[in-house]
């Protein structure tokens, strides 16, 4: 098993002899090599997530307490919700969303959420629309356990159905934001026509982002990042027409 606990250290890029046992395999190592020559835009890549997450933090700290009274006034529960993730290197870690869902949702239905998903909440679907549940992610992204833009992060139940390449994705911290998330945008209701949900995931929607997941990887840039980041923005707008 590859799993270890998140510490503060934060390397965009770890050394190939310190990955896990897992990961140092000849489809990861394509990846990782291509990554490696481009070790200054990653160090950039840390330093404008640290300088951004840190602004936006300052700035909506009034805007997140407007959110959390609204969460509490909705449905009883906390206004934090977390739950343990992978990001680099195979690591667990906590991450933090405004919570959507009614109490202890995860426990009442499959890990991932359908289209019209009775668990989730009335100001929770407006929070989910406009992606603002994910705003507390900020948090990790200063902690180093996330970057605005890489692969989404999984729970561990579906990171051990990774095939040898998926767990490239595994090299840099996880994202908020994707080319796949973009995608599959509308992923909820492909899982709402289907019968098992989770084996649907899986076989189906599960590799078909990681196409695009890996993609980021071989053609990783500075300027693709930024590029990303715009085209989710531009997404979300178009989502709450």
């Amino acid at each position: 098993m590859l799993i270890s606990t998140a510490n503060r250290r934060v390397n965009m890029l770890q050394k190939w002899n310190d990955l896990p046992g897992v990961m140092r395999n000849e489809e990861v190592e394509k990846y990782f090599r291509i990554l490696n020559k481009k070790k200054k835009s990653l160090i950039s890549k840390r330093a404008f997530d640290l300088t951004l997450a840190s602004c936006l933090l300052l700035f909506a700290s009034f805007f997140m307490l407007v959110v959390a009274i609204l969460i509490k006034s909705d449905s009883r529960g906390k206004v934090f919700y977390k739950q343990t993730r992978v990001t680099k290197n195979g690591k667990l870690f906590d991450i933090y969303k405004f919570r959507t869902m009614i109490e202890n949702a995860d426990k009442k239905g499959s890990l991932v959420t359908i289209d019209n998903d009775q668990r989730i909440t009335k100001i929770g679907k407006v929070l989910r629309k406009y992606r603002i549940d994910e705003v507390p992610q900020l948090l990790n992204i200063i902690k180093g356990e996330m970057t605005f833009v890489g692969t989404r992060p999984e729970v561990e139940y579906y990171v051990n159905q990774y095939s040898k390449e998926m767990y490239a994705t595994l090299l840099l911290p996880a994202g908020v934001t994707s080319l796949a998330s973009i995608k599959f945008k509308n992923e909820q209701k492909l899982l709402n026509s289907s019968k098992g949900i989770e084996k649907t995931y899986v076989n189906e929607i599960l590799p078909e982002k990681m196409k695009y997941n890996l993609k980021y990887l071989e053609n990783y840039s500075f300027l693709g990042d930024m590029t990303i980041m715009i085209e989710t923005f531009v997404a979300v707008l178009k989502k709450g027409d």
